[in-house]
This record gives structure tokens, C-alpha cells and sequence, in this order.
């Protein structure tokens, strides 16, 4: 079974695939990573973000060992990672692999923008997620109060609207809601009901009654 889940950032989404994949027992990616991870060594190595032969090297040469590097989970990452996104050729790079990881059994969630209506079209279940960007942004600033980082809210706002902007925008495998996926507002809800309110609608769509 592929449950996609796709998402803006800080919509928790990401919080939301792992608990699916743990109370299901299924492997979990966050694709989001791979194009962070990318961003990553194009800077490491010197490049610009939008040099597109730097970017593809680096995701064609991409080490999944690499990702549980704490550094990926940072804003610097992200924007990299939204940068690195736009270049169809990156994609195309990373298409493979998720899509061999979404085939194991017995069975896989992938959390992203495009699972849905890209990397997995085919999923058995496709759930969008999404929060409004004030309660994502009040999200994301509480993240970074908990690490210690001295940012004001408003530039956190205004970073995830750029963000859904670019996501949005791009020309190539945009951030859009498959036609077929399963919307769930987490604007109002804790994770524990968000979760709750997943699983229902896994449930659902797989015609089983109940929890």
C-alpha cells in the first residue's frame, strides 16, 4: 500500500506521516529531505542554487546516509530546497528512487507536494494537508523559540508564504492538491487529533469500518 501525503510547509504533514507509518508499520520518507539534501551539497561544493548541472550532480550522486544530518531541518535548508525543486532535471533525478521506496512492502508513506500527483499518482490513499499560514507560521516560530533562534514572527510569516508561492509556482510538478486526495485542516487541531482524524479517512478510503 503507498499513502501519499502531501502538504505546505509546517502543516504537519511530516509529524503526520511518521505517526501513520509507525501505527501501520510501514516505511516513512520525507522526499522534502532529498531536495534539502541537494541544496545542501550544491553549497557545500561551491555552486549557486540554480546551477542546474551542480544541482543534478548533486542529486544523482545524493546519499540517503545523508539525511538524517540535523542541518536539513533548518530554514536555510528549506529555502535551498525550494530553489533546487524548480529545476525539472532534479526532479527527475530523484523520481527513481521515491518511487522504488514507495513500492516496498509492505507498504509506504511518503510526505511531500508532489506524492500525490507526481511521484505516486497510483497511491491507494492520497491526503492533502493543510493549515493556514498564520497557524503555520506560529508553528514554525515555535520551533525555532525552542532552539534558541532569534526570529520575529512576521519574517517567519513572510518566509512560508514566499515558500507556498514558489512551491505553487514552479512550472515544473507544482504543489497542488491531486484531484483524487482527501483534504485535513490541521488549523485547529492537535496532533494527536490530526492523527486520530487520518486514520479515519485511511480508513475510509479503504472501506474499513472504524479505528
Amino acid at each position: 500500500m503507498i499513502i501519499a501525503i502531501d502538504g505546505p510547509a509546517a502543516s504537519g504533514k511530516g509529524t503526520l506521516a511518521k505517526r501513520l507509518a509507525e501505527h501501520l508499520g510501514f516505511a516513512c520518507l520525507d522526499t522534502g529531505l532529498l531536495y534539502r539534501a541537494v541544496g545542501r551539497d550544491v553549497r557545500s561544493r561551491g555552486f549557486r542554487l540554480d546551477d542546474t548541472w551542480a544541482a543534478v550532480a548533486a542529486a544523482r550522486g545524493l546519499d540517503p546516509v545523508s539525511l538524517t544530518d540535523p542541518g536539513l531541518r533548518g530554514t536555510v535548508a528549506g529555502d535551498a530546497a525550494s530553489i533546487v525543486a524548480r529545476i525539472p532535471e532534479v526532479r527527475a533525478a530523484l523520481l527513481a528512487y521515491q518511487r522504488d521506496f514507495a513500492r516496498q512492502p509492505p507498504g509506504a508513506v511518503l510526505d511531500g507536494r508532489d506524492i500525490g500527483t507526481v511521484v505516486c499518482p497510483e497511491a491507494d490513499v492520497k491526503i492533502f494537508v493543510t493549515a493556514s499560514p498564520e497557524v503555520r507560521a506560529r508553528r514554525r516560530f515555535s520551533e525555532f523559540q525552542a532552539f534558541g533562534m532569534d526570529v520575529a514572527y512576521e519574517t517567519v510569516l513572510a518566509d512560508i508564504l514566499t515558500r507556498d508561492a514558489r512551491d505553487a509556482g514552479r512550472p515544473n510538478a507544482p504543489m497542488v492538491v491531486a484531484t483524487d486526495a482527501m483534504l485535513l485542516d490541521t488549523s485547529n487541531l492537535s496532533i494527536e487529533a490530526a492523527f486520530d482524524a487520518a486514520v479515519g479517512l485511511i480508513k475510509r478510503k479503504i472501506g474499513q469500518p472504524g479505528r
